[in-house]
């Protein structure tokens, strides 16, 4: 799965694999047991659809930096990711600005956060004009744990913005 046109970008929206409920902090929080083999489950199905990232944008919490570690696993990559503290807490409009800065050599990008940004990100980027289906799942699927969203972005990076993407696919990573 490609966002399928000449010049076309893929951008994959995933929030981070179940973490335990506990830790130091929140921001130290780490995977629970079933979010290892969820993330792993996802990165599988990633790379099954053909997603081949160049470019990965993770929180730097524990939890989204272990399910990067697993996704990857599960896709067979090894890709290092650009960690960023302020992904962490970050709004809609502050993530779409960190993607607004992304490299057009870059065609394809992963960014991996929380809630309800992550959720909040997908929906607002979402054109209605891609896989119907797939987008009413992202919008009334209440975006789970290892949620994963991949859109086909048209245009440069630095264009990104509210309905500038177009659903392709959604999937819940269950291991």
């Amino acid at each position: 799965m490609t966002a399928g046109q000449a010049g076309a970008r893929t951008l994959v929206v995933m929030r981070h694999a179940k973490a335990e409920p506990d830790g130091p902090s929140d921001f130290e929080r780490a995977l629970a047991q079933r979010g290892h083999g969820d993330a792993v489950a996802a990165g599988a199905w990633l790379a099954e659809s053909g997603v081949e990232p160049e470019h990965a944008l993770v929180s730097a919490a524990l939890r989204t930096r272990q399910t990067w570690e697993h996704v990857c696993r599960g896709a067979g990559w090894s890709l290092e990711p650009e960690l960023d503290r302020g992904l962490y807490a970050a709004g809609v409009d502050t993530a779409i600005d960190l993607l607004r800065l992304l490299d057009d050599d870059v065609t394809t990008a992963v960014v991996v956060g929380h809630n309800p940004t992550m959720h909040s990100l997908a929906t607002t980027l979402d054109d209605a004009g891609g896989d119907t289906r797939a987008s009413t799942e992202t919008a009334i699927g209440g975006f789970p744990t290892s949620a994963t969203v991949v859109l086909a972005v048209p245009g440069s990076w630095s264009d990104l913005g509210p309905g500038g993407a177009s659903v392709v696919a959604y999937h819940v990573g269950r291991g």
